[in-house]
């Protein structure tokens, strides 16, 4: 029997992120270059992909490449690079037909031009599926994030454009690259590391955390159900007591 089945569809986190971690790892456990590990990665990829958009979930935010990724070995980088251009190739049909739309976010002006002009292409003509919401976390970190979000609104703030009072947390989150995205409900991440690794720390305030030791060409649909379930069984308060949240 599939863990799918024992899923309560009334359930569902609304919004999903992943950071995919253990490529490397893997593909040194399998006398490969960790070149190979990113292209076994790409299956998951579409195997979690295909979960989520059966299930009935929203929006799934992928934690594709972090700005901390570029200091990696050039050919490692170009690697990844023709592999995303290779996967939005090859799957923007699959996309199209599972009504998946796909936006990006992250420093994507750092993207080389061909990367960047197939990104947005594909983003264009997937805009009008309403399925899933599909979010690639490319060349993005949050504190490049965050740091962005504040110059754009000190800037505002001297032009006159806002004014110091109307600053508050709504106002701040207008300013992420993640506006109109609803928070995260549920953040995987995969090969047994126990940390956030820069990603999403805004929008994370009150998700719930799920770690595995799965690397992450070994993460398939069961493992992605297992954390549903594992979520569902959580009692979410949001700083309110028990109590309180019992009474709703």
């Amino acid at each position: 029997m599939s863990l799918r089945q024992l899923i309560d569809i009334d359930k569902l986190p609304l919004h999903v992120a992943i950071i995919m971690d253990g490529n490397g790892r893997w593909a040194i456990q399998h006398g490969k270059d960790r070149i190979f590990g990113h292209q076994q990665g790409v299956e998951s990829v579409r195997n979690i992909i295909e979960a989520a958009a059966e299930l009935g979930i929203k929006y799934l935010t992928l934690y594709a490449f972090s700005t901390e990724n570029w200091g990696r070995p050039d050919d490692e980088v170009s690697a990844l690079m023709d592999i995303m251009v290779q996967s939005l190739n090859n799957e923007t049909d699959t996309l199209l037909k599972n009504n998946i739309s796909l936006t990006a976010i992250g420093d994507l002006g750092r993207l080389a031009d061909d990367v960047r002009a197939r990104l947005f292409e594909t983003i264009e003509v997937t805009s009008g599926s309403n399925g899933l919401n599909l979010v690639i976390a490319l060349s993005y970190s949050s504190r490049w994030e965050i740091t962005e979000a504040a110059k754009r609104i000190a800037s505002d703030l001297n032009r006159g454009i806002l004014k110091y009072e109307s600053v508050n947390e709504e106002l701040f989150e207008k300013y992420l690259k993640t506006q109109g995205i609803p928070d995260p409900d549920l953040m995987i991440r995969t090969s047994g590391e126990l940390r956030i690794s820069n990603f999403l720390l805004w929008q994370l305030a009150y998700a719930e955390l799920y770690f595995t030791e799965k690397l992450w060409p070994d993460f398939g649909k069961e493992d992605f159900y297992n954390a549903i379930i594992d979520f569902q069984k959580r009692e979410r308060r949001f700083g309110k007591t028990r109590e309180q949240v019992l009474e709703k």
